[in-house]
């Protein structure tokens, strides 16, 4: 009954998400300059000349990469470029009484420079990334690496891009055996290792009962 409970949790989210080429077409690994992408709790200054009632200093955006502006309610910022926000604040401005505002955005407070790592690293937490990019080995790096249970062909990236939710599924082994490419993250990205049930299970059981070293090999 024991084997059947465990072989029952090895579904992962991860089977649903994009892999090989296809994880790699929506976590690129361009190496060109990333322009800056709005994200999860930066902090933005919105100005409309002429109209100081629709011009604030300093503007939270949610977890969620959404923040609430006067007249046209919520916005999804998360995952554009401040001309691109800029645009939609423009339009939706446009739709009332307000014509051809001119619309200024910028980004005072960028929390976007940071990555999350969780899962089975040994550090798992929030990291800044110096130049806001990284490659997927340097963020894992920078969380001292995966633990011994770690599932290295499980690495899941997560990023918010234009108000969508997309992931892809990496394998690490591969990566650093030159097998694969090494994607570049960016702030705002959030990196899951996977860990593997069976062998988590049982190194648990032999931290609580050394003595069956001797007789079991896994």
């Amino acid at each position: 009954m024991a084997s059947l409970a465990l072989a029952g949790c090895q579904t992962t989210p991860s089977q649903s998400l994009a892999r090989d080429a296809a994880a790699y077409d929506l976590i690129s690994q361009d190496d060109e300059v990333v322009t800056y992408r709005v994200g999860p709790f930066d902090r933005l200054t919105i100005t409309v000349f002429n109209e100081p009632t629709l011009s604030f200093a300093d503007i939270p955006v949610d977890a969620e990469g959404r923040f609430d502006y006067p007249l046209i309610g919520t916005v999804d910022a998360a995952g554009l470029t401040t001309e691109q926000l800029t645009g939609e604040i423009k339009q939706r401005l446009d739709a009332t009484y307000y014509r051809d505002a001119r619309v200024t955005v910028f980004v005072t407070n960028s929390a976007s420079r940071f990555v999350v790592v969780e899962g089975s690293v040994e550090e798992p937490g929030r990291y800044e990334l110096t130049n806001g990019r990284a490659s997927l080995v340097e963020v894992i790096a920078l969380a001292k690496s995966p633990t011994r249970t770690a599932k290295l062909d499980q690495v899941m990236v997560f990023r918010n891009e234009n108000g969508e939710r997309y992931g892809a599924v990496f394998n690490l082994a591969d990566i650093r055996n030159g097998k694969a490419d090494d994607p570049i993250l960016r702030g705002g990205d959030v990196v899951v290792v996977g860990f593997s049930f069976l062998k988590g299970a049982f190194r648990d059981f032999l931290t609580t009962a050394p003595f069956f070293n001797v007789f079991t090999r896994f």
